[in-house]
């Protein structure tokens, strides 16, 4: 067989044996895409962030968004729920992961003013373009949490610390782009949290609109 023949042979065998090698395993270990369930809508709000600039609900469109509830004197689980949030904000730090935005919600907004809100999202290096801390009317936010978000905060006295106790679960939650409750997941469980990550990713690359915190481009 002439030499340039032979090496376009070779070439072949090669494409052939390496090729299925390489791209077999890649296709078997890919995740399929989740089947999210849909738990109803994100319904209208009026709400202030840490800087003291006013966040409505559109602030969540275009986007995935992860929400927690948490409150600045809280003693018990919210300073975990927060360390978990700073870890999430870290692994989604690359270009794919970007899209998720972080939401965290007081559950004592009467004492969370914006100025403690903000000192609380300092400790944990929240970035503001990602990560939103919301406090505001009461009234409002009771409804919301305890409506939509299917969550409690009701004030059950106080800890030994003398912080109140405020009673509040440790889940997240994912919100699509068109502000569609599409997940709830334990924060204690890791495998929870790896999979809310993967839906969040799914999320982000279906979503048809931009990614700021607030939509647009």
């Amino acid at each position: 067989m002439p030499g340039p023949r032979l090496l376009i042979a070779l070439l072949v065998i090669f494409v052939a044996a390496v090729v299925p090698a390489v791209i077999g395993p890649t296709l078997l270990c890919r995740k399929e895409d989740p089947v999210l369930e849909r738990y109803g809508a994100v319904p209208p709000f009026k709400l202030v962030d840490e800087s003291g600039t006013e966040v409505t609900e559109d602030a969540l469109r275009g986007h995935p968004t992860i929400v927690d509830f948490i409150f600045t004197r809280c003693d018990s689980i919210c300073p975990t729920l927060s360390l978990r949030m700073q870890r999430i904000a870290e692994r989604t730090s690359d270009k794919r992961g970007l899209p998720i935005k972080l939401l965290s919600i007081s559950v004592d907004p009467q004492y969370d003013t914006p100025a403690r809100l903000a000192t609380y999202a300092e400790h944990f290096n929240a970035d503001p373009r990602r990560w939103k801390f919301l406090t505001g009317d009461a009234a409002q936010i009771k409804a919301l949490v305890e409506g939509p978000f299917m969550n409690s905060m009701v004030l059950e006295g106080v800890t030994q610390s003398g912080a109140p106790n405020i009673s509040h679960s440790g889940y997240f939650m994912l919100v699509d782009s068109q502000l569609e409750i599409r997940g709830i997941y334990d924060s204690n469980v890791e495998q929870e949290l790896d999979r809310m990550l993967h839906d969040a990713r799914f999320l982000a690359r279906t979503a048809t609109k931009g990614y700021k915190f607030g939509g647009g481009d």
